[in-house]
This record gives C-alpha cells, structure tokens and sequence, in this order.
C-alpha cells in the first residue's frame, strides 16, 4: 500500500529554505570567527584585494593601458598614487587591473582543475578495476613531470599569450585534484552507509552523485583554496619570464620584469607589481589555512 506524503505548509518550507541558508551564511563565519588572527588578517587581506579587483574599472583613476602622465613620476606626485612608469602608464590603474587579471586566471585553472581531476578521480575511484588502473597510471605520468619546466615549455610553443599561460598550467594543474578525489571516493566507498546503498541497488552513477561526490567535496574545497596562492605565483612567474600577453597589457608579472631594469633609479616601477603579487599571494595563503581548519582538513 502506498504511503501518503507528509504534508508540509508553504511557511514551514520557507523557514526550511531560511534555516539552510542561516547554516550557509554561518559556515562562512565560522571560517573567520574560528580562525587564528593572523588568519583573519589574510582573509581581510584578500577580501579587499578581490573587491579592488572586481570594482577596478570604477577606481582606476586612469586608462591601463593608455600614457596618462610624465615617465617615471614618483609615488604621491603629480595625481599618480603609485607614480608612473617607463611609458607614463598609470601604475596604481594597471595594478588593480593586475590584479583583476591574476585572480581571473586563478578561478579558471582552478576550475578547469577541480572539474577535469574531479571528474577522473571521481570515475576511477566509483569505477575500480581496470579503469582505475589506466586513469591512476596517467596521473601519476603527469605527476612524474616537473610541472613548472611542462608549463613553461607548452606556454613557449603556443607563443605569448595569458590564455595559452592558463591553457599551460591547467594542463599540469589537473592531476592532483584527480588523486585526492580518487583517494577520498575510495576512503568514503568502504562506509557501512554506502555498502547499504549498493545492496539496495544503487548504481555506481548514483552512488558517485549522490553519496561519494558530496562527501569528498571538502577535500577538493580545502586543497582549491590552498592552491591560489601557489597559483597567483606560478602565474605571475610566467607572465614574468615574457610567457604572457604582450605589452601593455597589465600583468602583474609582466610589468615587475618590464620595470627590472629600472630597480636602482625608479624603484617603484618593478617593486609596486610586486608587492602586489606578494600581498595578494599571502592573502589567499592565509585565507586557505582558515578554510582547512574551518574544516577540520588543516595540515
């Protein structure tokens, strides 16, 4: 005989919907109200430099890319905040479209990185056998390459360009996604709970959707917010070795190696890139160390 459905009035839905978002909106102060100070000051950090960056075309006082005042004007002189360069490029404009450009690159080889590795790691681990086999041993191929050299010779035979740096570096990016979800998906495939699902005839496909997938999440949250750091640097490391978009395009990286040559007598021309580089690069390394503990994933 079948079993009526529960009644639930609208209102009690709509509380239901305001509960979940309230666990939502609590998690993430539980990220800040349980982190360390020094990691609050990294979260505060990157919060800051990601809304610099989303609003930079409204704070920019001046074109990024067109000249806007006298070579090499100093810091606080002349209307330039952080002075001007070899050109008369407004320096504080290019940095905080700088920084638009880095933390755009980060989304899109960390996505590009959870959503490849996940999906391997996923399909070896619900999968096993053969299959696991194969995809683990082409992991693990990509992992026994140094990464960093891979990158920079697949962004040099593709020739200057951010999206073939980006193209690059997911390419070498992806593999340790793929390991941590397979090895969260097998660590979860042995529970009691879903042992029960598959003598209840769950499939493998609902089983990795529904069961396995959710609860390895944490572990790729934890290891994506770990890794923009690192990715802010590698990035900028390669835009600086000339891999990146040609001049004048405002590139953090591009812009400190550009300004190099001029480090003893206009100092602020490569160290102002830099220093943005480094803060930005703290904050997110900060930031990821409250999401792992938030989580209790903390290493």
């Amino acid at each position: 005989m079948a079993v009526a459905e529960p009644f639930v009035s609208p209102g009690a839905q709509r509380r239901g919907l305001s509960k979940r978002s309230g666990q939502r909106l609590s998690g993430l102060g539980k990220v800040f109200t349980g982190a360390t100070k020094i990691d609050r000051f990294g979260l505060i950090l990157l919060g800051v430099l990601v809304l610099l960056a989303v609003l930079a075309p409204l704070i920019a006082p001046y074109n990024p890319i067109d000249p806007s005042g006298i070579p090499f004007t100093s810091p606080l002189h002349g209307g330039h905040l952080l002075g001007t360069d070899e050109v008369g490029y407004d320096i504080f404009s290019r940095v905080l479209f700088g920084l638009r450009t880095s933390l755009l690159g980060v989304l899109i080889v960390v996505s590009s990185g959870v959503i490849i590795g996940g999906t391997i790691g996923l399909v070896a681990g619900v999968a096993g056998g053969w299959l696991d086999t194969l995809l683990m041993r082409i992991t693990d191929l990509f992992l026994a390459l140094p990464g960093p050299l891979l990158a920079i010779a697949i962004a040099a035979a593709l020739g200057p360009s951010y999206p073939h740096v980006l193209l690059s570096v997911s390419i070498v990016w992806w593999p340790f996604y793929a390991r941590i979800m397979r090895g969260e998906v097998r660590a979860l495939a042995a529970r009691p709970h879903l042992e029960a699902a598959a003598l209840a005839g769950a499939g493998p496909v609902r089983r990795g959707l529904r069961h396995l997938l959710p609860g390895a999440m944490p572990a790729i949250i934890v290891t994506a917010s770990l890794d923009v750091g690192n990715l802010v640097v590698t990035l900028a490391g390669l835009s600086f070795l000339g891999l990146g978009a040609p001049a004048p395009a405002p590139e953090l990286g591009a812009m400190a190696a550009r300004g190099l040559q001029f480090l003893l007598q206009q100092w602020w021309v490569p160290v102002m890139p830099g220093i943005a580089v480094a803060l930005l690069a703290l904050g997110a390394n900060l930031a990821g160390d409250a999401v792992a503990d938030a989580t209790g994933q903390g290493i």
